[in-house]
Parts: C-alpha cells; sequence; structure tokens
C-alpha cells in the first residue's frame, strides 16, 4: 500500500518500543526490572476510581460536548488559576490525553516554512508533530551544565523571521529540568518581542521538589499567546484513562475544538466525571505519591553517583533520572541495549529524545524501592563488564 509522503515525517515514542522488546524477554524466562515507561506505578487514588465507575452505572455512556463538560471546563480554570492565570471555561478543551493539545495546536498554527522551536533533549512527540505539519523542526540544546535548563541568549539567536511556535517544557521530560522565574520571564519577554505563540507544557507542573511551578501564561502579554497543555496522567496516575487539556486564548479555543469535532468527536463523558472528582476531591494520595518520588529520586541519584563512570544530576522535578554515561565508552543506544539484553533493566537511550540526549539514559523511578535497588546493582554490573 502507498502511503502519503507525510507519514515518513511521522516519528515514535522509543519507551513503548523497549515496553514491548522487555516484554519479549520476560516472555523468554528474562527477569526484567521496568524503568522505560513514564508513568506513575501507582494506582489510580480510589475515589476517582469510585467517580468513574459511578459515571458510568449513572448513564455516562454517551456522546458529550466537544470542547468538554462544563462543570469540568470550569474546575480546570480554577485549578489553573492558581498558576496566577485568569482563565474561564470559555479558555479549556478537554482532550483524550495530552497529545491530542500538541498535534492540534501544531496542525492550526503550522505550515510549510514556518520554523517551531523545541527543547532537545524533549519530549519526542514535539518534533514529530513538528515534522508531520510540514513546518520545520528547530532544536533548542538542554545542556547539562546549565542544569538542564534552557540557555535564554542560545534560544534568542534561533528565534528567525520564520518562528511561529515555541515548546518549553517545566518541570522537564527527560531531564527532569525545572526553569526559573527569571528564565520564564525572559522567555516571555522574547516571545512578546518577535510575536510568537508558545505551547507550555506544564503536565509534571505538581511533581515538583523544591521551588514552585511557574507558568509563563501568567506573565504580562502572554495569555492571548500561550497554550497550556496538561492532564491527569502524572498528577493523578491517570494514564490509561486518556484524559488531558489545553488552556488557550479564547479566540482560538473554538479552532481547536474543530479539531476535536473532526477527529474524535469528543472525550469520554464517564472519564470526565472521574477527572472532575480528581481536580475537586481528596489529594491526599497525590501528596504521598509525590513523597514517594522523592524518596525514589534520592535513592536512585545518589545509587548512580556511587556507580565508576556515571554521574547523575539530582532532577528537580517529574519522575525521571538523566544519568550522563558517557564514561561507559558506549552511545547512548548501546549502553541501553546491552543493559536490557544482558543485565534485564529496561531503560531509554537518551538520543530517544534528540540528538543533544547522546551520552545519557532515561530511567523512570516511578517504580518500587526494591526494584530500583535491584535496578542499580544491574547497573553496576554493566559498567564492571565494560572495563
Amino acid at each position: 500500500m502507498k502511503l502519503a509522503d507525510r507519514m515518513s515525517r511521522l516519528g515514535t515514542e522509543t519507551a513503548f518500543e523497549v515496553l514491548v522488546r522487555a516484554r519479549a524477554l520476560e516472555a523468554k524466562g528474562m527477569e526484567v526490572v521496568h524503568l522505560e515507561i513514564g508513568e506513575p506505578d501507582f494506582d489510580t487514588p480510589s475515589n476517582i476510581v469510585d467517580a468513574g465507575a459511578d459515571a458510568l452505572r449513572a448513564g455516562w455512556t454517551h456522546y458529550g460536548p466537544s470542547a468538554g463538560q462544563l462543570d469540568l471546563r470550569e474546575a480546570i480554570a480554577a485549578y489553573i488559576n492558581r498558576r496566577g492565570t485568569n482563565y474561564g471555561p470559555d479558555n479549556v478543551i478537554v482532550t483524550p490525553g495530552g497529545k491530542p493539545v500538541m498535534f492540534f495546536v501544531m496542525l492550526a498554527l503550522l505550515q510549510a516554512g514556518d520554523e517551531a522551536i523545541f527543547p532537545d533533549p524533549g519530549f519526542p512527540i514535539y518534533k514529530s508533530m513538528i515534522d508531520f505539519s510540514g513546518a520545520k523542526a528547530v532544536p533548542l540544546p538542554i545542556r547539562e551544565e546549565n542544569e538542564f535548563r534552557l540557555d535564554v541568549e542560545e534560544l534568542a539567536s534561533l528565534i528567525t523571521p520564520k518562528t511561529r511556535l515555541l515548546i518549553i517544557n517545566s518541570p522537564a521530560n527527560p531531564t527532569g529540568g525545572v526553569l526559573e522565574k527569571r528564565d520564564i520571564e525572559e522567555i516571555a519577554r522574547l516571545a512578546v518581542k518577535h510575536d510568537l505563540i508558545v505551547m507550555s507544557d506544564e503536565i509534571y507542573a505538581e511533581i515538583l521538589y523544591e521551588g514552585e511551578h511557574h507558568s509563563i501564561a501568567a506573565l504580562p502579554g502572554m495569555s492571548e499567546r500561550t497554550i497550556i497543555l496538561d492532564g491527569f496522567s502524572k498528577t493523578y496516575a491517570m494514564t490509561g484513562w486518556r484524559l488531558g487539556y489545553g488552556v488557550m486564548p479564547a479566540d482560538f479555543a473554538p479552532v481547536i475544538n474543530r479539531l476535536m469535532v473532526n477527529s474524535v468527536s469528543c472525550t469520554s463523558s464517564a472519564v470526565q466525571r472521574a477527572g472532575l472528582e480528581a481536580l475537586t476531591g481528596r489529594q491526599d494520595d497525590v501528596k504521598a505519591m509525590i513523597e514517594a518520588f522523592r524518596g525514589r529520586r534520592s535513592l536512585i541519584v545518589n545509587g548512580l553517583n556511587a556507580i565508576e563512570g556515571i554521574t547523575c544530576k539530582m532532577p528537580k522535578g517529574a519522575f525521571y533520572a538523566f544519568p550522563n554515561i558517557t564514561g561507559s565508552g558506549l552511545s547512548s543506544k548501546e549502553f541501553a541495549d546491552k543493559l536490557l539484553d544482558e543485565f534485564g533493566v529496561a531503560a531509554i537511550a537518551g538520543t530517544s529524545f534528540g540528538a543533544q540526549g547522546e551520552g545519557y539514559l532515561r530511567l523512570s523511578y516511578a517504580n518500587s524501592d526494591e526494584n530500583l535497588q535491584k535496578a542499580l546493582s544491574r547497573v553496576e554490573a554493566c559498567m564492571k563488564s565494560l572495563r
């Protein structure tokens, strides 16, 4: 079957490919520690599950508004406004997961000849969607020596008259880096000066271990040029529920809503009732999950730094460690493959997140202390085998 040319520009998410390989090895009898998939290992809190089940029994099984249920959009706006913004339900579009926000925004804004700047290393779907739209993807290096924060001067040097969109992500996947308030202020200044649209991926905003989260949308002149991407997957351990949202200028929301109508019609009605409970119900389980991640962060980072040939910055947010493995003498992919095939640890090569990820691995520490200790022992054995 002959495919459209645009399909050659569409990338993938390596974590799912590694998961398939790991499952195949497990089927052959190998014990694998899974540090590849970026999702909490905790179950969805019971009050959220109950709300979803009750909604199904109560008949929330029909089509709903394409933009999302009004009371959920009101709750989302109120939640985001805690970041210093002033949104209402007309600024919110509810989507089946966060990825549609990326997809729809880029389809609506980008065309051939445009340029979009994205973080490298960064979530691989950013570049994939830019390429698919026909625009030019311009990588913005994110470097360890800058605490995995973007360099504002370097960003400024990449902006051209063709630049249409800037993507930022804080706390960041895969590095755990967090933009400081002064970074956000300088990025906003550039966005206003050059008339850029900013897509701010804030999906990990609640998983922050020090300082506070700063949303660029709260700064002067930015609410009219910012699309916030957020959702329920990470904070509420709801990855399989597929519930996300975009918060954007009110005159842009109908454009995204039109793409919803033409693609998925609407987001699951019952799932939205669960999302309403997530935002308005008790938050104890969320706080406990984040504290567990805090302890695991120390465990894995300290453990990695104790291994000869590996160094690892302490991530400030999300639930990923991004160790520097250049001391192994192998490329990121070679090391990740060896670690899985010979030592039973599923990790992601840094290059899966962009060229700047060479020399690094991404390890999700959303796993038990026991499994993290086991993984550390195997990473150390892998390093020793290379000496």
